[in-house]
């Protein structure tokens, strides 16, 4: 089967983020599309976005943006949880092309799965605190329940590699004790981190909570408006995954082979905003071979 003759198809799927956990949203992006070329940002320089103000957020949102634009990708996929409560709709102005957040795609899920429609919701204290998922989920449902709970720990227990142990087990029994207790059936995973710890999560929730990862959904829906589109890959003998941050590429790397349980190739540093795109073909406007 060949791709059709839309001239944007063999573009890649651009997402960014502001660090490293986007990438179990890109880990999820080649696996639900595993012939699509896919670019990924860590703004590993700026990183955390949570301590910004909206104003910042939303700008280094857009020099994201701007810096994936120019590489010429057909989708821009944000893949952290605080731009997408706060500056989705300003990096969608800047776009031409598709944009996808991480949001919405989990409020749906969780709305979509919850039968007794009382949802909980962990993540960052700047995602809790922005009530981005709460809104979400009651603009879909306004009659759920909806449970809140800052989980700042586990975002550096991930980056330490403690997704399991006691420790973990501890910490994690004192952030879900109360969500527990109020008899959730679905629990949203609101950092890109957090699919890490599922094993632990479900192990304390037990088996009548669903959990429910944002990056498997927003895979998901990306898949679906490729498909609407005409823009989805269904051949590609060589599919190419570069890594682009901002800042420490060996840290990326190390802590980035540990998420996507494999070598990452290539890692190079960039400064935001800027006009270096080094391996473009300005002409065809493809990726070459790594």
């Amino acid at each position: 089967m060949k791709d059709n003759n839309n001239s944007n198809i063999k573009c890649p799927i651009g997402i960014f983020d502001s660090g490293i956990g986007g990438l179990t949203v890109f880990k999820e992006i080649i696996y639900k599309m595993p012939l699509e070329d896919v670019i990924y940002l860590g703004d590993t320089a700026r990183v955390p976005y949570g301590i910004r103000s909206e104003e910042t957020i939303i700008r280094y949102a857009i020099e994201n943006t701007e810096f994936l634009l120019n590489i010429g990708i057909k989708m821009v996929i944000i893949a952290c949880n605080t731009v997408s409560a706060i500056g989705v709709k300003q990096v969608a102005e800047k776009a031409d092309i598709p944009v996808i957040g991480v949001i919405k795609p989990g409020a749906f899920a969780a709305v979509r799965y919850s039968k007794n429609k009382r949802i909980g919701v962990i993540g960052t204290e700047a995602t809790i605190n922005s009530g981005a998922y709460y809104r979400e989920i009651k603009s879909i449902a306004p009659e759920a329940q909806v449970y809140t709970k800052a989980c700042p720990l586990f975002v550096p227990l991930v980056e330490e590699g403690w997704i399991e142990g006691d420790i973990t087990t501890l910490i994690a029994q004192e952030y879900l004790k109360d969500l527990k207790n109020i008899g959730i059936d679905t629990l949203v995973l609101g950092c890109t981190h957090y699919p890490l710890l599922k094993k632990t999560l479900k192990k304390i929730m037990g088996d009548t909570v669903m959990l429910i990862d944002s990056a498997v959904e927003t895979a998901v829906l990306a898949k679906k408006v490729l498909e609407i589109k005409g823009l989805l890959r269904t051949t590609n003998p060589m599919p190419k995954r570069k890594f682009f941050v901002t800042d420490s590429p060996e840290r990326f790397r190390k802590i980035g082979e540990r998420f996507l349980n494999k070598p990452l190739i290539y890692v190079d540093k960039v400064e935001i905003p800027i006009n270096y795109y080094p391996f473009i073909n300005n002409k065809e406007r493809v990726i070459p071979s790594l």
